[in-house]
């Protein structure tokens, strides 16, 4: 989509879109709510853009040319890039918000903290500091409040708060929903039982501080990951918007709001844990139909686990294959494979851009089989990133030398450099060439298979965010820092972790490649 795109008519810098809209207000115009479109194509570059704006004129060049075209919007309200109306007969992941039959009893967007720096943590250490620091000094401010309103009701206190309060970015972040607990005097404890590890971003996992006081939106992630020692599998998907094209990735610890989408992912779980005193919704009793696919509930300390699968949505799949032996959980893996089909991602992108995604019945049993086999093999590779095995194509250069685990340290990952001419000026320039990777002052990958980057989740290759993420850095407002080498020395006890992760993350990158290619062609 990037290369489509290509430049930004104000430069390089900017990646905003453009168009220029004239409302016009005419009582006496035989038609009215009339809309023309014109699209002056893809693939050109900033000069090739602002010289066809150049040569139309104005309006009436448009017009003189024939170039307009006239838009009726869908039902949905949609001008251009409508949503293919054949999908409305799919089964839709979830629908809180409507009577829908879903294929997801419940779904969660991705955990937001609201304050990232001082939540998340790539030491388990560090992040126990950080937030026993903020919660100390939470609990002075709770208790400066209380003595500077002494006799004041709530609401005078709220509106007294912001200016009261100590917003030292060092000491603490505030969000709304802390001040709402500062303004009624909450205090809280750290909890050691709140540590938990979580997905921050595409193969990168990081210590979390889990809870509801510190956590400005949770969601429903608690029906997912009611506790650090709950396991669980959810697909994320991308949320509606296009800031991105679309992407899936699955995890088994909590997913923070951006995993797979800068506005939001969403999640689907393979399981929902209740309270054993809460009540099952949308779950209707057990018929003969399920004799042999009996609802699974799972007695824990305190909650149960169910299937995420509705039964209605399973039913949706027997009436599709009848005499199948399907489970709920083929049915959760074959929503994953699906999902990878770059021919369903291609046809439905513009449903996928405004709505969650629905879910058709491929024809024949056969090829439902074919994509549930490649949801699990999928699921394998992504879920077992750090242990998958390293790509061996590749040539780790460490300059003759014996390392020792210190010479692993990383501070920030670049790729190689090589000359290229421009094909404006015909002179040379430098770009990246991802064959090589420069881990540090020590060690240069070469020869990464330039196929790898073909993997693509959350608008990057999976190696770029490798790259990206695997670093050390300082949050600007609180100081905080954020080393990668935390996780791999203090968690994983391998100061080698995050050299090994890019080339675990090739092999990924290049087995998930393997499987999205032989996905049968999407026959509905």
């Amino acid at each position: 989509m990037r290369r489509k795109e290509k430049d930004n008519v104000f430069g390089m810098g900017s990646r905003a879109p453009i168009a220029i809209s004239l409302l016009v207000k005419n009582p006496a115009a035989a038609q009215h709510g009339q809309i023309l479109w014109h699209d002056i194509g893809d693939y050109l570059d900033r000069e090739q853009k602002l010289n066809i704006i150049f040569n139309l004129g104005s309006v009436a060049g448009i017009t003189a040319a024939n170039l307009w075209q006239e838009i009726t919007p869908d039902e949905h309200g949609d001008w251009v890039k409508q949503r293919d109306e054949g999908a409305a007969d799919f089964i839709v992941m979830g629908a809180k918000k409507s009577n829908e039959v879903a294929l997801f009893a419940n779904y969660s967007r991705g955990l937001q903290t609201g304050r990232d720096a001082w939540c998340v943590n790539s030491s388990r250490t560090k992040l126990v500091g950080n937030m026993q620091r903020m919660i100390c000094f939470y609990s002075s401010e709770v208790a400066r409040l209380e003595l500077a309103c002494i006799g004041q009701d709530k609401a005078s206190r709220t509106t007294v708060v912001n200016g009261l309060i100590n917003t030292d970015p060092t000491q603490i972040s505030w969000s709304a929903n802390l001040k709402q607990d500062l303004v009624r005097g909450k205090r809280f404890d750290y909890e050691q039982v709140a540590l938990t590890p979580s997905l921050y971003r595409p193969f990168t996992k990081q210590w979390m501080y889990y809870s509801r006081a510190f956590n400005e939106r949770v969601y429903q992630m608690p029906q997912l990951f009611p506790d650090s020692q709950s396991s669980n599998k959810v697909i994320c998907v991308s949320g509606k918007g296009e800031k991105v094209a679309f992407s899936t990735l699955i995890c088994d610890a909590i997913p923070g709001l951006h995993m797979v989408d800068i506005d939001g992912s969403q999640c689907f779980p393979l399981y929902l844990y209740d309270d054993e005193d809460s009540k099952t919704t949308n779950q209707p009793q057990q018929d003969s139909l399920f004799d042999s696919q009996e609802q699974e509930t799972v007695t824990m300390v305190g909650r149960k686990r169910r299937d995420s699968i509705t039964n209605e949505g399973l039913v949706y799949f027997y009436t599709a294959y009848p005499g199948e032996a399907i489970t709920k959980e083929d049915v959760f893996y074959y929503v994953y494979g699906l999902l990878h089909s770059p021919d369903y991602r291609e046809r439905f992108a513009d449903n996928l851009s405004k709505e969650l995604p629905r879910i058709p019945c491929v024809k024949g049993a056969v090829n439902f089989w074919h994509f549930s086999k490649a949801g699990r093999d999928l699921s394998e590779l992504h879920l077992n990133y750090e242990s998958v095995p390293m790509y061996t194509g590749a040539k780790v250069d460490t300059g003759g030398k014996t390392l020792a685990g210190s010479d692993y340290r990383v501070e920030k990952m670049k790729y190689g450099k090589t000359k290229v001419q421009d094909d404006k000026t015909g002179k040379l320039k430098s770009v990246d060439d991802k064959s090589v990777l420069i881990y540090n002052d020590r060690i240069t990958v070469t020869g990464i298979p330039l196929e790898a980057y073909d993997y693509v989740v959350n608008g990057k290759a999976a190696l770029d965010w490798v790259v990206e993420r695997q670093c050390e850095k300082t949050e600007k407002d609180s100081g905080i820092v954020n080393d990668a080498n935390d996780w791999a020395i203090e968690t994983m006890n391998n100061p080698r972790y995050p050299l090994e992760l890019f080339l675990r993350v090739v092999t990924v990158s290049l087995e998930t490649m393997k499987i999205v290619k032989a996905l049968p062609v999407l026959d509905i």
